[in-house]
């Protein structure tokens, strides 16, 4: 059957199981939104307030459910809003298709109104990009798309669709969805010197990271630290995928990691590195890192073999499938006296003090814990909320804790909450951010007043860019170089004014009956909670340093 452009990308996103789109409409995508609006039964549009915010919401879409999330923009400027969205993705290994338009073919390199290089900007970012000149290729380029983010390492594919193909006719034959055409091919022989190492350990570590949700592999990692007796630390990016009340769990290892992770990892003679890329967060002295241990790393993109750290062995693969095939060769190991030295380190764990007086960010977190319940969503910004947060949220569950971690975006944070929210419609979504942050993107308030979303947003206010003010105070002389924010945003006001409600918190009495009003509510809400300018994250290893030279007051 014979269709324009606009109508096959249509068609193609039905038959790729999409039923969700966020966006922004401008002129070189109006036939793109025109055919939308035909095909409005099989595919909801949300649309945002900016470019930017739809971009984080179709990766919020994507890491809530493991499925493609999809943003829709116009040409120049809407193209280049989307970049820091992408990066983000690209970090953080989100599958993602981004499609914008472009002017049409014939202007194409003439500076035309609105017409920018996308893919040129963008081609450090993705997984691939694409410019579709002649309707004919439109079709299998989209569906290659889908392929491309959803098969090995998985990550941001930017399609451009100049506006004349977009009205061009073509014949369309419809095909099956794209499939994750990945297959891990394990060598045998490796795969049993990597089980004899872990077998003849006596202080074995796992260190697992994004990997291990991005694949699924949450209960074949459990199944391992159980058989083998072997604790896990795991990065921000893995929050959840073991919950953190197993008695296997370390907690968060690195920068701004519990003091024990990162002593086991350093008296480690053994540490199987899964689906991690050793950033300079956790590794920060690569020469460093597990000097005591033969390392193993197992990832399903070669390039991150021996990229930052140099280690012993690789498995080349998707995790899942590797810890499926390692687990019957790993023999059942208790590893009693290491558990022991594990316990006494915990016992001398970083604690933060408590107070009646002001609000602690780890009293508030845990009373969001406690109160929004175990299958509550966390999606943060970025900063020090973001670190306190992964410190003290009680992770239970995979894909409940939704965070930038590569690229570090502050203003990531409502719009993956509401791709989040769009994407698990009964769940409690809770957006903690920092003054800071929810400043940069605040404007998708509009977004979640319009669509009813019962966004609950917990903002860390101490008036100040809270984790470089920290730098400052420990390394640079307390010269408090522009992180003196002193904003009078009555977040209250600001939230009535976009159609939320809003409170304003001093004290935990105060934050517990907010929070018990903000649960009740069907639309958004936000709830500023006063905290000291001072508060500092600990425990912290400084940059360029080992846990030997870790903060802990």
């Amino acid at each position: 059957m014979k269709l324009n452009g606009s109508e096959i990308f249509c068609e193609v996103l039905v038959e790729q199981g999409v039923d969700t789109i966020f966006g922004y409409p401008g002129g070189a995508v109006l036939n793109l939104y025109d055919a939308l609006y035909k095909y409005q039964d099989r595919i909801r549009h949300i649309i945002m307030a900016h470019e930017q915010g739809a971009a984080h919401a179709a990766d919020g879409y994507a890491r809530a459910t493991g499925r493609t999330g999809v943003v829709l923009v116009t040409s120049g400027p809407g193209a280049t809003n989307l970049v820091t969205g992408v990066a983000t993705a690209y970090m953080d290994s989100t599958p993602m298709v981004a499609i914008t338009g472009n002017v049409p073919t014939s202007l194409m390199g003439q500076d035309s109104f609105q017409e920018v290089y996308i893919t040129g900007i963008t081609m450090p970012i993705t997984k691939h990009n694409f410019v579709v000149d002649r309707v004919e290729d439109l079709a299998d380029t989209l569906r290659e798309a889908f392929r491309i983010a959803q098969t090995g390492r998985k990550g941001p594919v930017l399609v451009d669709i100049p506006k004349d193909v977009t009205s061009a006719l073509a014949e369309f034959l419809p095909a099956a969805p794209a499939r994750n055409e990945y297959h891990t091919e394990i060598d045998i022989d490796s795969l049993d010197k990597v089980a004899a190492i872990i077998n003849g350990a006596q202080r074995p570590v796992i260190y697992y990271g994004g990997g291990i949700g991005a694949s699924g592999a949450g209960e074949e990692l459990a199944a391992l630290m159980h058989k083998a007796g072997m604790p896990g630390a795991y990065t921000v990016m893995a929050a959840g995928v073991v919950s953190s009340e197993d008695p296997y769990s370390l907690g968060l290892v690195g920068m701004h990691g519990c003091r024990t992770s990162n002593l086991a990892l350093d008296h480690a003679d053994v540490i199987l590195a899964a689906g991690t890329r050793f950033s300079d967060r956790v590794a920060s002295v690569p020469d460093e890192f597990g000097r005591r241990a033969r390392i193993i790393q197992i990832d399903i993109d070669p390039s991150e073999v021996n990229k930052n750290v140099m280690v012993d062995f690789s498995l080349v693969g998707d995790v899942k499938d590797v810890l499926q095939a390692l687990l019957p060769r790993i023999q059942h190991t208790e590893h009693k006296e290491w558990m022991e030295t594990i316990a006494r380190w915990k016992e001398e764990d970083y604690r933060p003090e408590d107070s009646d007086t002001v609000l602690k960010p780890h009293q508030v977190i845990r009373k969001l814990c406690e109160m929004a319940g175990e299958d509550a969503i966390f999606v943060t910004d970025v900063g020090q909320h973001q670190m306190w947060a992964a410190q003290y949220v009680r992770h239970l569950k995979s894909r409940h804790f939704i965070s930038s971690g590569g690229l570090g975006t502050m203003g990531f944070g409502y719009g993956a909450a509401i791709g989040t929210q769009i994407a698990c419609p009964q769940a409690r979504v809770i957006h903690i951010t920092g003054d800071g942050s929810f400043h940069m993107n605040l404007n998708e308030a509009c977004t979640a007043v319009s669509y009813q979303l019962p966004i609950i947003t917990i903002i860390l206010d101490n008036r100040v860019l809270g984790m470089v003010r920290q730098w400052q105070t420990s390394f640079y002389g307390q010269r408090y170089s522009c992180t003196t924010l002193d904003r009078r945003t009555d977040y209250a006001k600001v939230a009535e004014g976009f159609g939320a409600r809003g409170f304003q918190c001093e004290n935990m009495a105060e934050f517990e009956n907010a929070l018990s009003e903000a649960l009740k509510c069907t639309g958004p809400v936000w709830i500023a909670c006063s905290i000291d300018r001072d508060e500092k994250v600990l425990p912290m290893i400084p940059g360029g340093c080992t846990c030997d030279s870790i903060i802990m007051e």
